[in-house]
């Protein structure tokens, strides 16, 4: 029989201090859940299990000394930070977890600007240490649409990506070492080295773990020059999807990388775009040093200019929408109020494929899920994160809800869209999760997603984490664990 909660919090007090340990049930309710349920913690239901306690760690041993513990005594630790995960990865599926929060881990311990390294501690918000890097004519290069709310352990154990990911690349490509603690005490901390050929990478069993395997502390990421006087942004309208994807790789197979690169289809242009006028968008931004910015602006207009029917937009109106592009958190509780007046919710679904599959998925689910969700009210999507040898599709959907208890909302649409969109991404040859994560609403498909090689993801975990304590349910079905 596992310890109860009124046991757990008494022993947690022996590894760190009271005012560390939170039950307030109001946070115990909000730290059971991310953003997945959203129509459902709206209306102030919550379905899940409670944790026993949100622990507020300060330091990497308080986090080893406590994954220890649970360890010893099989309790459930879900890792937190910003809390702006959207697939489920925090919900609390077991009773008595244990929530452990490292927001107040936030010191930016360097700036390197000789090697060009910032190394910071799991909770240093990415808005926080941007601005900080921007004074000093730096940059991460990172800009997810949560950056004033995510921090940088959350980033990196969901392996996201930014906008400027064409140019920068995704969070793995910035990370240089990390510090993470396993679930038997074990601290880890790989060294910061451009590269090295000593075996296997090792950064990557932590880098997108989601908690499931380990607990990041620290991260060292590398850093960027600043130039922001150089960008240069480019508009143009399309017939079609396919004709956009066909520009996108000829821009990424002649070598050229800008840092946003980005295609809409018409319904998702239109909530977008004033100039749209029914049309695909696709928009382009080229920074960097002068030179090579300048060199990258022509190119995409040469590029461009060998497709008809582009038709080129004012480039001031291209700006003028990445500047306003990023989440702003001040709106969350608008946003909520609008949702529970007009029972109206959207969400989002990102995939990948390569080149020669990307518009066959984005074709097929698209219609799959017109033919087969009720009440769709907008469905549309873009491409906003491209490769020499593909790109991504974020598929964005709106829907009314009827008839239905808050807690329905989830079986009776956002699930069955996902569903669709993943199994015809799979079927396809694509990838399910581009950057969001796994969480634990794409576990069902993990098998599938990995076909053979699963065998070194199911090893991983069997190694690290023979106990089943990490984050139960993300990453690996919990069933399987």
């Amino acid at each position: 029989m596992g310890l109860t909660k009124e046991q757990i919090i008494s022993e947690l007090k022996a590894i760190v201090s009271e005012d560390q340990i939170i039950t307030d049930e109001q946070v115990l309710k909000e730290n059971s859940v991310d953003r997945f349920r959203k129509y459902e913690t709206i209306h102030g239901v919550y379905t899940q299990p409670l944790p026993a306690a949100v622990v507020k760690v300060k330091s990497e041993q308080e986090v080893s000394d406590l994954l220890k513990y649970m360890n010893e005594n099989n309790i459930n630790a879900v890792p937190r930070t910003g809390g702006s995960a959207t697939e489920g990865g925090l919900e609390t599926v077991v009773e008595n977890s244990l929530v452990i929060d490292g927001s107040a881990m936030n010191e930016i311990v360097s700036i390197d600007e000789y090697d060009m390294l910032a190394t910071v501690k799991c909770g240093v918000p990415l808005e926080e240490l941007e601005d900080k890097l921007r004074e000093q004519g730096l940059t991460t290069g990172h800009s997810p649409q949560s950056k004033p709310l995510a921090q940088m352990g959350g980033l990196v154990a969901t392996r996201s990506i930014g906008q400027l990911s064409t140019l920068y690349g995704g969070i793995e490509d910035m990370v240089i070492g990390v510090e993470a603690v396993f679930p038997n005490g074990e601290i880890t901390k790989i060294k910061n080295i451009p590269r090295r050929a000593a075996g296997p990478d090792i950064r990557h069993v932590i880098i997108g773990n989601e908690g499931a395997l380990c607990y990041i502390t620290e991260v060292t990421v590398k850093v960027f020059q600043y130039k922001p006087e150089n960008n240069q942004y480019y508009g143009y309208l399309l017939d079609d999807m396919k004709s956009g994807f066909e520009i996108l790789r000829e821009v990424m197979v002649q070598g050229y990388r800008p840092s946003v690169a980005r295609l809409y289809d018409p319904e998702d242009a239109a909530d977008h775009f004033d100039f749209a006028k029914g049309k695909c968008v696709l928009i382009f931004m080229a920074e960097g040093p002068k030179s090579i910015a300048e060199a990258t602006g022509k190119a995409i207009e040469d590029i461009v200019a060998e497709f008809a029917e582009s038709e080129r937009v004012e480039s001031s109106l291209i700006q003028n929408w990445f500047e306003n592009l990023n989440w702003d958190p001040s709106k969350v509780s608008e946003e909520r109020q609008e949702i529970k007046e007009t029972n109206n919710i959207g969400f989002t679904t990102e995939v990948s494929g390569s080149w020669g599959v990307i518009n066959d998925i984005y074709e097929r689910c698209i219609k799959r899920v017109r033919e087969e969700i009720p009440h769709i009210t907008m469905l549309g999507g873009h491409s906003s994160h491209s490769y020499m040898n593909g790109t991504n599709m974020y598929f964005v959907y709106y829907y009314d809800l009827v008839d239905i208890k808050p807690e329905e909302e989830i079986t009776k649409y956002h699930y069955p869209i996902n569903k669709i969109i993943v199994e015809e991404t799979i079927a396809a040859g694509g990838s399910m999760v581009h950057h969001h994560g796994v969480g634990k609403h794409r576990t069902p498909w993990i098998k599938d997603e990995y076909g053979s090689s699963y065998y070194i993801l199911e090893t991983l975990k069997k190694a690290f984490d023979p106990n089943g304590i990490m984050n139960k349910g993300t990453i690996f079905p919990k069933e399987d664990e």
